[in-house]
């Protein structure tokens, strides 16, 4: 019994293998019966498959490139206000709070003043008591030299009567006795001359001792009036306060950070670019081109927006950094803040004989498909020498008229025939915000243009709706 089965199973077996093959030969006579039916080779008779494909004209025009760069906005011009003196804030400027726009010189808060204000008195009538010390030692080194001038006289005449009773005694009238005597009265007198050149010399001592003593107490009383007026804090510059801390009557400490003033009209912004693109910021010699900058702050449907130029670059990269780090300086009050993070656009310099195609018709073989005879494709290989957002800027000195597929996929190659589909050139399109501010700043970027042409640009942007080919236009001569 157990026989029979097995061999049934096995006789079951065998006939599905036997109709798996019936039916996988049978597929393959109706794949190759309408090929065959023709008399053909295999394939000869398929339909070619021809894809539809958008195409763009190339023509070599000048661009000026536009390099964008992310980076921070930051005070070029900021101090920190800090107490002068320990004490207690007696009085506070109105409205002293963050943001608040001061004037140079404008008191902002004052310290108690009372501890300065003795400070500064005692060193006043240190001051006084010191000029009148030297006052009296003028007069008296006055004196002593008019007591140094009697005495050098009476040393004269003791001396001309010891020449007297010598010349007495010598003609023999005279005595010894009465020459002695005159001898001993004109040495007492060159001793007094001798003391009283002492007293001078002391006397003189004591003027340049009460004069130095004079400057001291007044740098004593300069420190004092410094310390009084340090009881009062006042803004440096023209500007707007940051990280207001201080309250009225609270207590402070000497040095202690009070606020921070910032100078809007002084902004810069630091950001970095790759180290391939900075080569197209700098001279031969290294140094920053000054190129026009235009800084944009999107936030929603607006933007804000400031221009603006380079002015250095940083010097060392900086440990675990990449690129390099630049700085550009904002005209005027822009609208920014520090600590603003905006989208930079930096005009290059122009380029001549080039295109600007979609980053999208670039292959990863470096290569664009182009649309030759009988709409079939041909392979080229270009040289990009700019990457712009999501548009590249390639040599076309090779390429003038030649139309190239503007969106290559994995199914379009070169000896590919196509279907072009070509740009209406009267189609409008309608640019959102976002848009109109961004071509609006690569506008003002633009040093190429002059004010007519850069009027006449931002007249289209603002526009509701913008042609196809007048954009393009634009975006070739902006570079953007």
């Amino acid at each position: 019994m157990r026989f029979l089965i097995r061999s049934f199973i096995g006789l079951a077996l065998v006939l599905v293998a036997l109709a798996l093959l019936l039916a996988a030969a049978w597929v393959i006579r109706d794949a190759t019966q309408p090929q065959q039916a023709e008399g053909g080779r295999p394939g000869q008779g398929a339909e070619e498959r021809v894809f539809t494909a958008a195409v763009l004209t190339i023509t070599p025009t000048e661009i000026a490139p536009i390099l964008t760069a992310y980076g921070e906005v930051r005070a070029l011009r900021s101090v920190e206000l800090r107490a002068g003196a320990a004490g207690e804030v007696i009085w506070l400027a109105e409205g002293l709070a963050d943001g608040r726009a001061v004037k140079t010189g404008e008191v902002l808060l004052r310290i108690d003043p009372a501890d300065a204000q003795a400070s500064r008195d005692l060193a006043a009538a240190d001051l006084a008591r010191a000029k009148a010390e030297a006052d009296e030692s003028t007069r008296a080194l006055a004196i002593t030299r008019d007591e140094l001038t009697a005495a050098q006289a009476q040393a004269e005449l003791r001396a001309q009567a010891l020449t007297r009773q010598r010349d007495l005694l010598t003609r023999g009238i005279g005595s010894d006795a009465a020459v002695e005597t005159a001898a001993l009265a004109a040495s007492s007198a060159d001793q007094a001359v001798l003391s009283q050149r002492s007293a001078v010399s002391q006397g003189e001592t004591a003027v340049a001792l009460a004069a130095t003593s004079v400057d001291q107490a007044a740098i004593a009383l300069d420190q004092a009036e410094r310390a009084l007026a340090e009881t009062e804090v006042k803004a440096t510059f023209d500007g707007l306060l940051d990280s207001v801390t201080v309250g009225l009557g609270g207590k402070v400490s000497a040095g202690e950070v009070l606020a921070q003033l910032i100078d809007p009209g002084a902004l810069e912004v630091a950001f970095r670019v790759p180290t391939a693109a900075f080569g197209g910021l700098v001279d031969d010699n290294g140094q920053i081109l000054p190129l026009a900058v235009a800084a944009r702050l999107d936030s929603g449907a607006s933007a804000l927006t400031a221009t603006g130029r380079l002015i250095r670059a940083g010097a060392a990269v900086g440990s675990g950094q990449t690129g390099r780090l630049v700085y550009a300086a904002l005209n005027d009050r822009p609208p920014l803040r520090p600590g603003d993070f905006v989208t930079l656009s930096i005009g290059l310099g122009p380029l001549s004989n080039v295109a600007m195609i979609p980053a999208a018709a670039l292959g990863g073989d470096g290569k664009i498909l182009l649309l030759g005879a009988e709409d079939r494709l041909e392979s080229f290989d270009v040289t990009t020498l700019h990457r712009q957002g999501d548009a590249l800027i390639i040599d076309a000195s090779a390429l003038a008229g030649r139309e190239v597929i503007r969106n290559r996929t994995a199914l379009l190659g070169a000896g590919i025939k196509v279907n072009p589909v070509r740009p209406d050139e009267g189609a409008a399109l309608q640019l959102d915000q976002a848009q109109k501010a961004t071509l609006l700043a690569q506008i003002r970027a633009a040093t190429q243009l002059d004010d007519a042409e850069r009027a006449e640009l931002m007249k289209l942007v603002e526009q509701d709706r913008v042609t196809d080919a007048a954009l393009r236009d634009l975006q070739t001569r902006l570079g953007g």
